[in-house]
């Protein structure tokens, strides 16, 4: 049975477990294995911010040590936009901006988007993500920060987004399916399984994007698949918003990065693992 005690993997603590029949990773054979999956603790289960030795094992990392903006700057920046992100309760928060000049989309054009400073490329993606009454977020990733500062807003990313949204309050909701919250935003609306938690309390978000192949899930149900480069994929991209931009949905090793748009959002438990090319 594996052990699950929490480690805080910023105090350098680690565990090395050893492949075994109970226990596929991604190290040690092609695919991301639901069995793995199923071994690792609930958040629930987990000290906010920390990870287990079955994690550890399995190659996850923390992006947020639960203290520090260590690892993250402003996108187009050297540094954190600070008036509109703080660490706070073991959260990465974002600071609703006020009344503050907007980009049409409503993207706010002071402030702006954060970003890792790592990039990657094929990748398992987890955090756990809660919002304010009516507020309106987004997990990003593929992006190029020389092609999101190309042109204005400068500091809002473009890549793909997990869209977190309160779905019963914001208008965006009403738009359609594909700007609700876990869609592919502008682009591939939510299953009819999605289980989207009351606002106030935390849900979990997991992207994992390996080869031209991508999956959205929430609080442990996927409700997002697409496949890049596929006459269905190209359809929906080129309906979208960002069908003009040229080389948009290129895969690249990209940054992660998490959506200003005024609201307040709150992040914690950010962890990522990277995985071989399929």
């Amino acid at each position: 049975m594996l052990d699950r005690t929490p480690v805080i993997s910023r105090l350098g603590l680690a565990a090395f477990i050893l492949c075994g029949p109970g226990l596929i990773l991604s190290a040690c054979g092609p695919g991301v294995e639901e069995e793995a999956r199923e071994q690792t603790a609930p958040a629930s289960e987990m000290l906010p911010n920390a990870l287990s030795e079955a994690e550890l094992a399995e190659g996850w990392k923390l992006l947020f040590d639960g203290d520090t903006f260590a690892g993250w700057r402003g996108l187009g920046r050297s540094s954190i936009p600070e008036a509109h992100w703080i660490v706070e309760d073991g959260n990465i928060r974002k600071v609703a901006s006020g009344d503050v000049p907007t980009a049409p989309d409503g993207q706010p054009l002071e402030g702006g988007d954060i970003r890792t400073v790592d990039t990657y490329e094929n990748f398992e993606l987890m955090l756990e993500w809660r919002v304010a009454p009516g507020a309106n977020s987004g997990i990003k990733y593929n992006v190029d920060e020389e092609m999101s500062t190309a042109s204005p807003p400068v500091y809002a990313a473009l890549g793909f987004e997990y869209q977190i949204l309160d779905d019963d309050l914001h208008p965006d909701a009403q738009n359609g399916p594909n700007r609700t919250a876990a869609a592919l935003y502008d682009m591939i609306g939510p299953g009819a399984d999605k289980n989207l938690r009351p606002v106030g309390e935390y849900n979990e978000a997991r992207v994992v994007f390996r080869g031209g192949h991508g999956e959205h899930w929430l609080n442990g149900v996927k409700v997002v698949e697409y496949d890049l480069g596929t006459e269905h994929f190209t359809s929906l991209l080129a309906a979208s918003k960002y069908g003009p931009i040229e080389g948009f949905a290129d895969k690249r090793k990209g940054h992660v990065v998490l959506q200003d748009h005024g609201d307040n959002v709150w992040f914690r438990n950010i962890k990522i693992r990277e995985l071989s090319p399929q």
